[in-house]
């Protein structure tokens, strides 16, 4: 309602100025002309002016847009040790990748700003894995993105998808389903690509794209 007032409110004011700038510009040919050429003057004045200022309302009431980041997410993967960040919250089946058929992980993992372990810190990966696959080839994850430092701090982005159980440098991608902060109402998806691994730690590049409803 207050867009379409807002646009009559427009209108009004595009009419009247229509006039003014007909009457300075052509004063003595505005009172020669016949009504048509008047009327077809005007009419393309106020359309002109029109298709401006609704687009123009339109460019400052919209928040659609679009955004990529990336980050790197530094684990110290499962049976690491007591500084291990992901953890069996249930394990009914044993399996190194946590993929069990019923098991349940839970994770904290850092998110940095690059692929090396000294790079400075952006936020944590926080979430759970459920072995959602009889063939343990995968599982279900649901997890937030929390940024804790930089132009995002406080906000956050909400992912779920399947988790393969695949080689090093496997690209595959999950929903992004919403967001907090400056994330609120975010869509798009969540490439990772498991790039560096050690006995004790993976490393991980998000590629985050994102749309805004």
């Amino acid at each position: 309602m207050a867009f379409h007032n807002a646009l009559s409110i427009h209108t009004l004011f595009i009419a009247h100025l229509g006039i003014n700038i007909a009457y300075l510009v052509h004063p003595t040919t505005m009172q020669m002309a016949s009504s048509l050429s008047y009327s077809s003057s005007f009419v393309v004045v106020v359309v002109f002016l029109l298709l401006f200022f609704t687009s123009l309302c339109t460019a400052q009431s919209g928040t659609d847009g679009y955004l990529h980041l990336r980050f790197y997410n530094h684990e110290r993967v499962l049976g690491s040790g007591p500084n291990a960040t992901v953890v069996y919250a249930v394990e009914r089946r044993g399996s190194t990748s946590g993929a069990g058929f019923g098991n349940l992980i839970v994770y904290d993992n850092l998110l940095r700003q690059g692929v090396e372990p000294d790079s400075p810190i952006v936020g944590r990966n926080q979430g759970m894995g459920v072995g959602s696959s009889v063939a343990e080839n995968s599982g279900l994850t649901i997890l937030q993105l929390v940024f804790t430092a930089g132009e995002y701090n406080g906000s956050s982005i909400a992912v779920q998808g399947l988790f393969p159980v695949a080689p090093l440098q496997t690209l595959f991608e999950r929903a992004i389903t919403g967001g907090t902060g400056r994330f609120r109402n975010a869509r798009g998806y969540l490439w990772t690509r498991e790039v560096r691994s050690t006995n004790t730690t993976l490393t991980g590049r998000l590629d985050a794209y994102i749309t805004f409803l």
